[in-house]
């Protein structure tokens, strides 16, 4: 959608055309972004923004175009939910610059001055809203919230190093590893994946963030691995065709931080490999995470065959796609059922001796 403007100065129109072609040339990317209707909207949108931007000036009034560019990014990371909102924050911080170069071509005198800095004010309002997307009453609960915001933001932002800076400095506070899994970066990934849920944020997005908090937990690796052994045993995977292993990777490091040795087989793990798996590792605890509940059913089909082969054994299940269904583990042959690693650990320390 755009909004059509009509009666135009012809010196207008060759402004935003020269604005436009200036874009794309800068910017290589926009020419995959935009098809033929994209193209028509945002020459629009440029004419619109003269518009909103000359208001502004005349009435010597920076917030209507200041609020005038946080509505429009909204606008447009609505219209175009195939692009990160990042990327369409890069876009339009390009074109308020391209637009600042032209200003003498549009005022006068002081006008000119005041166009620029009005500009420069649309950059910071829209660089702010990237990551302002409204979280669940869930992500503001419980401890560690101020962290756990900053690094959902720093995700967003698609900046590795802040985040990372994040976590390493909630460790270097003193922070307990296992507060920083559950409370951190489990509640943020929780959320992530919410807004993924509801298209706000795109898959590519969601990966990046995925990826880039398995990287940030690795970081804590030569302490979890370096623990006096219990001698206790745990496999942990996702099964059938579930791809997000984040929750079972975590639950198995946090084990391998209690002393168990942890055999993490990550995920889409067929059910014969798994079976085969535990008669190999002889564990005395296997915790089967699920993400998606389409694979409820696989991971069903999992607990019978493993609980059929080997009747003794400890089975665990958890994960988000067990929350959208009606207590279903309570008619499995499984031996508890629990999102959080820390409270498995308690139980898994008491149960196995």
């Amino acid at each position: 959608m755009s909004l059509l403007l009509s009666g135009i100065e012809a010196k207008l129109i060759t402004l935003a055309q020269k604005i436009f072609d200036r874009q794309f040339e800068l910017d290589s990317k926009l020419v995959y972004e935009m098809d033929e209707r994209r193209k028509q909207l945002m020459f629009q949108d440029i004419l619109y923004n003269f518009s909103f931007l000359t208001t502004a000036v005349n009435l010597q009034d920076e917030k209507i175009f200041s609020n005038y560019a946080l509505w429009l990014f909204e606008l447009l990371c609505n219209l175009m939910k195939d692009i990160d909102r990042d990327r369409i924050k890069d876009q339009m911080v390009d074109h308020y610059r391209i637009l600042s170069s032209c200003a003498d071509e549009l005022y006068k005198d002081e006008q000119v001055d005041l166009a620029k800095s009005y500009l420069q004010r649309a950059i910071v309002v829209t660089e702010d809203a990237v990551d302002n997307i409204k979280v669940s009453e869930q992500f503001l609960q419980g401890r560690h919230v101020p962290i756990r915001r900053a690094y959902l933001s720093a995700l967003l932002r698609s900046d590795t190093a802040q985040a990372t800076k994040i976590i390493r400095d909630a460790e270097a506070a003193g922070i307990p590893i296992e507060e920083i899994y559950e409370d951190i970066i489990r509640m943020t990934m929780l959320e992530v994946g919410e807004l993924w849920h509801q298209n706000k944020i795109t898959v590519d997005k969601e990966h990046y963030c995925t990826s880039t908090t398995q990287m940030i937990l690795s970081l804590f690796y030569p302490v979890i691995f370096s623990q006096p052994s219990k001698e206790k045993k745990i496999v942990t995977c996702c099964v059938g065709s579930e791809l997000h292993e984040m929750g079972g990777r975590m639950v198995s490091d946090l084990f391998e931080y209690h002393g168990w040795e942890s055999i993490f087989l990550g995920s889409a793990v067929p059910t014969n490999a798994l079976v085969h798996a535990i008669g190999e590792h002889k564990p005395d605890l296997v915790a089967l995470s699920v993400t998606m509940p389409q694979y409820l059913g696989l991971c069903h089909e999992a607990v019978l065959a493993i609980r059929k082969t080997y009747p003794e054994i400890l089975i665990a299940v958890g994960g988000r796609a067990f929350s959208t269904s009606n207590r279903i583990y309570e008619r499995w042959p499984v031996d508890i059922h629990t999102d959080l690693a820390t409270e498995l650990i308690t139980w898994a320390d008491k149960v196995v001796k």
